[in-house]
């Protein structure tokens, strides 16, 4: 009797993480701005953000039309901070050769 609870108990378990796992899938899958064979193109992509201070402010790196856009993000705000071409930032990247 113990051994049949215990394989039923196993068995349903298995459904039911199968079950989740097919609808975290399914969900991802039909999530608006997503075509049905992975992510499109966008206009706007998020290279990089920093959590900045204790109040949930960031500071990100946005690429818009071949330009990188630094902007400050706040609960109701966001402030351009700086902006560059795509190869601008290149004289900031530390590759390690001093």
């Amino acid at each position: 009797m113990t051994w049949t609870y215990l394989l039923n108990v196993v068995v349903m378990l298995a459904l039911v993480a199968g079950m989740a796992v097919g609808t975290l899938w399914l969900l991802r899958k039909m999530q608006p701005g997503m075509s049905a064979l992975g992510q499109k193109d966008r206009l706007v992509r998020i290279v990089d953000a920093v959590p900045v201070g204790m109040t949930g402010g960031r500071i990100a790196v946005v690429e818009f039309e071949g330009r990188r856009i630094l902007v400050g993000v706040s609960r109701g705000r966001m402030d351009v901070l700086g902006e560059a071409p795509i190869d601008g930032f290149a004289q900031y990247i530390d590759d390690g050769d001093a």
